[in-house]
């Protein structure tokens, strides 16, 4: 029997039981993708990420993120809960300013934030976003993700965007609507399977005081009903913002961002789009909180 460390960590939160949980397991080398997956499913939590050493000198860890069902190419909330965790746990940054990982889609710098010597956030830079057409009858739409057709503002267009994995991303008139809605989790897991779409991510800019965006995030074709707060999927919808033109393209926007109030887990992201014509650079940033230090027996 192996002995494995293991660590909860509540990503997007400064408040313990809040924001989105991320499993961390610092000490997976020793470990099969068997294993790996097999430790997901029992954490069952929406991601669990595994850090492995890396031969290159550039890159700092290698990681991998499993879902309960499967392995996914990345995972921002726990990119966050593993570097806070590095940072702070493993008192990382009293050495360094920042780490290089190694994931499915490529590398992802964080950096670490302090004040008067503390970590107060981690900040990760996504890779390049892009955006892909999708067609979709706004009556289906409505029935997936529960909410009624005349909630969804097509003010804005419908898309896929990506800094990662595919989000499927529906505008809602009011957070009110988002709140309420109650998705078809068989039906929109089915959907999101065949278009091969990891989540599907609604968002609304009104009625908000303190945040500029306000959403919610669903992903049963992976396993995770409803995904609490979500870094992968903002940092895609702030990547599509940009290309779409809906915020500024020459100059910085620094973005707010709420969720996970709807299922009593509020989290916060901040998000930095920096403008380089066709390749904008988006950082997503967050705090987070160590709530389990355990041993899994395997």
């Amino acid at each position: 029997m192996r002995d494995i460390r293991v660590y909860h960590v509540d990503a997007f939160t400064t408040e313990k039981f809040g924001g989105n949980t991320a499993g961390v397991v610092p000490d997976a080398d020793t470990l099969s993708e068997v294993e790996m997956q097999s430790i997901a499913k029992e954490l069952n939590l929406p991601e669990t990420v595994f850090i492995l050493p890396s031969n290159n000198e550039e890159i700092d860890y290698k990681v991998r993120y499993f879902t309960p069902t499967e392995e996914v190419n990345f995972c921002g909330h726990a990119t966050v809960g593993l570097t806070w965790l590095l940072a702070t746990e493993f008192s990382l940054a009293e050495e360094k300013e920042g780490i290089v990982l190694e994931t499915n889609i490529g590398r992802v710098p964080v950096v670490w934030h302090k004040e008067n010597g503390k970590v107060i956030n981690v900040e990760m830079t996504q890779v390049t976003p892009k955006t892909q057409d999708i067609n979709i009858d706004m009556e289906e739409l409505s029935q997936l993700i529960g909410v009624h057709t005349e909630s969804i503002d097509l003010t804005y267009p419908i898309k896929l965007a990506n800094t990662g994995v595919w989000h499927l991303l529906v505008p809602i008139k009011d957070q009110i609507d988002i709140d309420n809605a109650v998705p078809d989790l068989t039906a929109l897991g089915k959907h999101n399977k065949e278009h091969k779409i990891s989540t599907t991510h609604l968002y609304t800019f009104t009625n908000l005081q303190e945040y500029e965006l306000y959403t919610r995030d669903f992903a049963p074709g992976i396993g995770i009903p409803e995904d609490p707060v979500t870094g992968a999927a903002n940092g895609a919808l702030a990547g599509f913002l940009y290309l779409e033109g809906i915020i500024p393209q020459g100059e910085i926007t620094y973005l707010t961002i709420a969720q996970g109030n709807a299922i009593g887990r509020p989290g916060t992201l901040y998000v930095t789009v920096i403008p380089n014509e066709s390749e904008p650079v988006i950082k997503v940033a967050g705090a987070a909180t160590v709530t389990i230090r355990g041993i899994l027996t395997i």
